[in-house]
């Protein structure tokens, strides 16, 4: 399942150049790519206002006031990752390099228990922290001279480490990415071959054991808090779906992964979810409105997947919905989850185009002309 885009919140740190220690280059390439991602059509979506990333942080504190805020205004999701260097305290506890930070001085980096405080702080339902850089496994607490557990038990977290509390992780030489993000992202971009639908986290975490083993280099270590490993992070380029057979259309469960409106949390969600739809039912445009009988266009399609406020009416999403395959069982939840939207979120927007026309004193009830276009849809799928 995907978060919902409209409350979901990333902050993305990273420090590539040190006063004390050695640059690490490639980090702040590691910060472009995955806010490119986060913010595209392939992962979440989110709006960039909701992706912040923070490169080259100065101190701590500006790096906890945009952790804190963040938290605050995730309801969903929130993504917490660092790339850099991972220092360690004489007493074994882990901090986050900063641009000042030296060894053993945990007051000149950014301590993983004030970020870790911050997350039990906020308010969002699930929470993903991505640790690149040395001894990230110290945030697992699997070694070390202290009870190290207590840091990573943070409710409803998801935490992958780059490498365990006794590897170094790589940044290999001229190579535009460290070793872990590279990884990360040839997964998220190029997809697992015979993998599921939606990239999920733990379908995501063994892949990068898997392919980081096989080349030698440090293996991630991860956690989980609440079957957070469900979560999406990203379609599955490498995802193959076999042609819809004609007992499919007949009426057979449809085992295809529709995003769920229960999940929906917002307008941005909303309209973000029907983008998925369409992703899921391999659809183009054209023939979207072709298998609806050309009750919408290609054009009012575009519309409905681009636009920033829910639709006045709800015949044009249904008939979206069910153009692109949705099983009939699932479109009630879909309207219940747009009328409880349009109550909390009214809007004075102009109407759809469907809601320009005249109509006759005769319309039929939006019940009965669903099932009229459903019953045309299926002897369209037939013909």
């Amino acid at each position: 399942m995907f978060p919902d885009a409209g409350a979901t919140k990333a902050v993305l740190i990273g420090t590539s150049t040190y006063t004390f220690l050695e640059d690490l280059p490639a980090v702040s390439n590691n910060l472009n790519s995955l806010a490119d991602l986060l913010t595209g059509p392939t992962s979440w979506n989110l709006n960039r206002d909701d992706c912040h990333v923070l490169s080259e942080p100065t101190n701590a504190i500006a790096v906890m006031d945009t952790l804190r805020d963040a938290a605050d205004a995730a309801r969903d999701t929130l993504l917490v990752y660092y790339a850099g260097h991972g220092l360690v305290t004489p007493e074994g506890e882990l901090y986050l390099g900063l641009p000042q930070s030296r060894q053993q001085r945990v007051e000149t980096g950014l301590q993983y228990s004030w970020l870790r405080g911050a997350l039990l702080e906020g308010r969002a339902e699930r929470t993903v922290v991505i640790l690149d850089c040395c001894y990230a496994g110290l945030a697992l607490g699997t070694m070390g001279p202290s009870d190290l557990a207590a840091q990573a038990d943070v409710e409803g977290t998801y935490l992958l480490a780059a490498a365990s509390e006794t590897r170094q992780a790589l940044a290999p030489p001229g190579e535009p990415h460290t070793a872990f993000t590279g990884e990360l992202l040839t997964i998220l971009t190029t997809g697992i071959a015979g993998g599921p639908e939606q990239l999920d986290l733990d379908n995501v975490f063994l892949q990068l054991r898997k392919s980081l083993s096989a080349k030698g280099h440090p293996v991630p270590q991860g956690r989980e808090r609440n079957s957070n490993g469900q979560l999406a992070l990203g379609w599955n380029p490498a995802f193959s779906r076999a042609p819809v057979s004609v007992s499919h259309r007949a009426g057979s469960a449809d085992l295809r992964a529709w995003p769920d409106p229960a999940a929906i949390r917002s307008v941005e969600g909303f309209i973000n979810a029907l983008g998925q739809v369409r992703v899921t039912s391999g659809l183009t445009h054209s023939a979207i409105s072709h298998r609806s009988g050309g009750q919408i266009s290609t054009g009012t399609i575009s519309t409905l997947l681009n636009r920033k406020d829910l639709p006045r009416t709800w015949q044009t999403t249904s008939v979206y919905l069910t153009a692109c395959g949705l099983p009939d069982e699932r479109l009630s939840d879909w309207q219940l989850r747009w009328h409880q939207l349009r109550s909390d979120h009214p809007t004075t927007a102009a109407p759809d185009s469907e809601e320009q026309r005249p109509r006759s004193q005769d319309t039929r009830t939006a019940t009965a002309w669903g099932r009229a276009l459903r019953q045309l849809t299926r002897r369209r799928l037939r013909d």
